[in-house]
C-alpha cells in the first residue's frame, strides 16, 4: 500500500485508538463529500471534502484537544448549521452557534471523539480547501503564533503569510498578541492564533503534521530545523518542535514500505528503532 498521492505533502494525523473505523463513518456522514483512500487496521487515509486526513489506530494515550481544531469554510448558513448539528452529537459547544463579529453563523464545537472544530459561514475567495488546520498558542505559548507562522512558512516551499490580524484593546485578550492569522505551509492552508485565557490544554501527540519527504535530504533538513531551538525528537519519525506542536517527518513511500508483503516486518522493526528515519536503511531491510 503505497500512501495516497495527495495534492498537499503535508497533511493532518490524528490518534483515535480503537475508534478509527466508528470515527471514518461518522465524518463521511457529517461532511458528505469524502472517501477512504486506504486502510488497515493501523492506519486509515481519508479524504473529507478534498482534504487529506490520516488516522491511527494505535500511539500515544493523549486525546485531541482545542490547541489544534479544523476550521470548515461553509457558503451558507444552512451548511454550517447541517455540520454543527452532526458534530455535537455527543459532543461539546464552546461557542454557540450565532451571528459573530466575523461571521454571520459560526459555532466551535468538540465533538464526540475529542476532535475541534470551528465552523465558519463566509466566501472563501476562491480558495477550493475547505478545511483548514488551526492552531492556538495557549498557556507558555500565548504570544508567539507571529513567530510560529513566521517560522512555518519560511521553513516550506510553497509557503507564505496570508494577512495576520491583532487583538486589540476592545477585545477579550492581550493587545497586539495574533487574533487571527492566514498562511500557508507547501499550499496547505493553515491559521493560527494566540490566547491568553488558561484552556487547561497544550500541543500534543493526538494531533500532528504529516510532512511526505521525496529526499532524505527533505528529512533531514526538516527534521534538523523542526527540532531546533528546544524541539525534541521522538520516535519512528515523530518529532516536536519547540512550541510543542507534532510533526511526523517521513518518505513519502512509507506505507508501501511498510506493508510490502516479503520485507514489511522488517521494514516495521527498522522503524521502531530509529527517531528520524533514514530511507537506505528502510529500504534496504
Amino acid at each position: 500500500m503505497e500512501t495516497p498521492t495527495v495534492k498537499n505533502a503535508i497533511y493532518p494525523c490524528l490518534i483515535l485508538k480503537d475508534k478509527v473505523a466508528e470515527a471514518t463513518d461518522f465524518y463521511l456522514q457529517t461532511f458528505g463529500k469524502g472517501k477512504v483512500l486506504s486502510t488497515n487496521p493501523i492506519v486509515t487515509f481519508l479524504e473529507l471534502s478534498g482534504q487529506h486526513f490520516m488516522l491511527l489506530n494505535d500511539g500515544t494515550a493523549s486525546v485531541p484537544n482545542v490547541t489544534f481544531s479544523f476550521m470548515v469554510i461553509s457558503e451558507t448558513p444552512e451548511e454550517t448549521a447541517r455540520y454543527h448539528q452532526s458534530l455535537t452529537e455527543g459532543g461539546q459547544v464552546f461557542m454557540p452557534l450565532d451571528k459573530y463579529d466575523w461571521s454571520e453563523s459560526y459555532s466551535w464545537v468538540q465533538d464526540k471523539f475529542g476532535v475541534s472544530w470551528q465552523l465558519y459561514t463566509g466566501s472563501n475567495d476562491g480558495v477550493t480547501q475547505k478545511i483548514w488546520p488551526s492552531l492556538m498558542f495557549t498557556g507558555d505559548n500565548a504570544g508567539k503564533a507571529i513567530d510560529a507562522v513566521n517560522f512555518y512558512s519560511q521553513l516550506f516551499p510553497n509557503s507564505g503569510v496570508g494577512g495576520i490580524m491583532e487583538y486589540t484593546g476592545e477585545d477579550d485578550d492581550t493587545a497586539g498578541l495574533v487574533k487571527h492569522a492566514q498562511f500557508t505551509i507547501n499550499n496547505l492552508i493553515v491559521t493560527a492564533m494566540d490566547s491568553s485565557a488558561d484552556h487547561h490544554a497544550v500541543f500534543n501527540e493526538a494531533t500532528s503534521l504529516v510532512v511526505n519527504c521525496d529526499t532524505q535530504a527533505e528529512i533531514d533538513e526538516y527534521w534538523d530545523k523542526l527540532t531546533a531551538d528546544g524541539g525534541q525528537e521522538v520516535q519512528c519519525g515523530w518529532l516536536r518542535d519547540k512550541y510543542g506542536l507534532s510533526w511526523q517527518i517521513v518518505p513519502k513511500n512509507i506505507g508501501e514500505l511498510v506493508t510490502d508483503p516479503e520485507r514489511g516486518q522488517r521494514v516495521l522493526q527498522e522503524v521502531m528503532k530509529m527517531k528520524k528515519l533514514i530511507i537506505a536503511d528502510l529500504v534496504s531491510a
